[in-house]
């Protein structure tokens, strides 16, 4: 098994959280180096299989065998690799009144399998009641690429939801962008 990715807290993480002693080596790319961690466990391999992650998921993956009592980290883990946590300074009626500045806040989950994000949706409905939007990004020819976001509220109880301790694995940099409307609110 192998992951590879431009982000090496990333690799880091996945290294410390599945204890592996495995070297990250560094691999080029179209776009530049690329980090890189390859190991053998069959068990986990299998595991793998048995909760339904298949190679080449991409377009295929659907509902996943996840205990509810995992979810939360499961689906931090999601934001971490494919997903973001956004902030943007909504200006647009800045002109009116200067004051008309404001600050929003979105986590985004992409993926081309829309059965994928409609689970995961599902999932978070029934574990916070926050309902989320699926929306259609367009992609190239055929290949769609759908956007699962909460926005705005939503997105702040959705994190305090995910970034339920300190301490939790996780990508630095997104927590970050998540503390800063969490930490006025209680929530970390």
């Amino acid at each position: 098994m192998s992951l590879v990715s431009k982000d090496l807290e990333q690799i880091e993480t996945l290294r410390h959280c599945l204890q592996l002693e495995a070297p990250i080596s560094r691999v080029r790319s179209s776009t530049g180096f690329l980090h890189k961690v390859q190991w053998h466990d069959h068990d986990l391999y299998d595991w793998f299989l048995r909760v339904g992650l298949t190679p080449a998921k991409s377009r295929t993956i659907g509902p996943l065998a996840v205990p509810d009592e995992l979810f939360a980290d499961f689906f931090r883990g999601c934001i971490d690799g494919d997903g973001s946590v956004l902030v943007c300074t909504d200006t647009y009626h800045a002109a009116k009144c200067a004051h008309y500045v404001y600050e929003r806040l979105y986590v985004s989950l992409v993926s081309a399998s829309r059965r994928f994000l409609a689970w995961i949706q599902e999932s978070i409905r029934r574990a916070t009641g926050l309902s989320g939007a699926i929306h259609n990004g367009g992609g190239r020819s055929q290949r769609s690429i759908w956007t699962l976001r909460y926005a705005k509220a939503e997105s702040i109880r959705l994190l305090g939801w995910m970034y339920y301790a300190p301490g939790i694995p996780c990508l630095a940099r997104k927590r970050d962008k998540a503390v800063r409307f969490l930490a006025p609110l209680g929530y970390v």
